[in-house]
């Protein structure tokens, strides 16, 4: 029975079904949107390389998943992309550290879009040579990263934080790793993570909920899923504290870059949502071009318009960044040392303005049919709401900011890169 999850603070009106095969199927109505736009979403991301399978726990190549979304979009009939082309539509899909969505927009035909997207993620087909052909093109975007300065950053610092967790590994692993992927281990992750129960379903636009679901439930019942048990992953212990505190690189670049990272505690649910929320509430605070702490150290020479931070969470994992491009790494660590050592006296007036701004910079992201599908079903995936952000934001206390001031910036969780040029 199809439920209305009415969000009085934003006005949407999302209508839910979860199908007897266990997939959750999301559907938001957005009269007048000439666009629609749909995900198909499972929890299954680059970190998931061992979990059980049956009463064994098995390893798999790093960059696994990666792969695997690459396969996809191979039938038996031939290329999915030419399909949706035909159909008028534009298809992609990614995959992330915790999940791998594939997705189409299109503006017309888009019960047959729908149904190619639920089809083709629902059909797999891989060959030992299909598989080996993969290889080489898969083997190009990875040097293709390796030639990237920002991406070489990105995980030089995460590389530094993180001493065993999967999070460390590239997403699309290493030319080593993926060349001992077989057709048969795509087959055990795809049976493993790509079941209905796993994975959630969403369409936004000028659609008719009733005949949508109607056509998703049309379409699962013509195939066969028996229940699943919930998949037990495996990510090992990692340790307190970052692996090494400093990580340095010289790569084809003019001028330095540095990034510098606090690693964060993995926290579940809601209370994962409030962490991060209060977490970029602070660094708006300490770090947005409106703040008084940037503007002094604007005023200082100290940074520039290539200045830019983020917080990352995850159920297993969590960190804040926060970097720019200078002559000199040191004397902007040592500028951002000084800020850190003390907390700086927040005005509740500051406090209400960074909330504000966050409330309204969310309000104007669900104009995005795109921004509401990919963060809805990754919320959904993790047990959260997205429409509950707008209240969460609005009840964070200046008391809270304070405290996560105190606990993100301990010294002991922090690393730094730097991608220098060849000296």
């Amino acid at each position: 029975m199809m439920e209305q999850l009415i969000y009085h603070d934003t006005d949407e009106t999302v209508y839910h079904e979860q199908l007897d095969n266990g997939l959750s199927v999301y559907l938001l109505q957005k009269k007048g949107y000439e666009k629609t736009y749909a995900t198909f979403t499972t929890r299954y991301g680059s970190i998931d390389q061992r979990f059980k399978k049956g009463e064994e726990w098995i390893t798999v190549p790093d960059g696994i998943a990666h792969f695997l979304e690459h396969k996809m979009f191979e039938s038996e009939k031939g290329d999915v992309f030419q399909e949706f082309g035909r159909l008028g539509a534009s298809a992609n899909a990614f995959t992330s550290f915790s999940r791998t969505a594939y997705l189409f927009s299109a503006t017309s035909l888009i019960e047959q879009n729908l149904e190619t997207l639920i089809d083709f993620v629902q059909d797999p087909y891989f060959t030992p040579e299909s598989v080996e052909k993969e290889k080489g093109i898969i083997t190009q975007e990875i040097q293709m990263y390796q030639d990237n300065p920002g991406w070489r950053l990105f995980f030089g610092l995460i590389e530094s934080m993180y001493a065993s967790h999967p999070v460390r590994i590239d997403i699309a692993g290493t030319p080593e790793s993926i060349n001992q992927i077989t057709a048969d281990d795509l087959y055990t992750c795809y049976r493993t993570f790509y079941h209905p129960s796993n994975m959630v379903l969403f369409v936004v636009g000028n659609i008719d909920p009733e005949e949508t679901l109607a056509l998703i439930k049309a379409n699962q019942a013509k195939k066969d899923y028996t229940d699943r048990p919930a998949i037990e992953r495996d990510y090992g212990q990692e340790p307190h504290g970052v692996h090494r505190p400093r990580f340095e690189l010289e790569l084809d670049v003019k001028t330095p870059k540095v990034l510098i990272g606090y690693k964060d505690e993995s926290l579940r649910g809601e209370a994962q949502v409030r962490r991060e929320l209060t977490s970029e509430l602070l660094l708006h605070l300490l770090f947005d071009q409106t703040s008084s702490t940037y503007l002094e150290l604007y005023e200082d020479g100290l940074i520039d318009d290539t200045f830019s931070f983020d917080y990352s969470s995850e159920e297993e994992f969590a960190f804040a960044t926060f970097g720019m491009e200078t002559e000199d790494p040191d004397k902007f660590i040592q500028a951002y040392e000084t800020l850190l050592q003390t907390r700086p006296d927040f005005t509740e007036d500051e406090v209400t303005r960074k909330r504000n701004m966050m409330q309204g910079k969310f309000l104007r992201a669900l104009n995005s049919p795109e921004f509401i599908a990919n963060q809805f079903s990754r919320h959904a995936l993790a047990g959260t709401n997205l429409f509950t952000l707008p209240t969460l934001i609005a009840s964070i206390t200046k008391e809270e900011i304070e405290a996560r001031f105190d606990e993100l910036f301990a010294i002991e969780n922090r690393a730094i890169s730097i991608v220098k040029p060849y000296a």
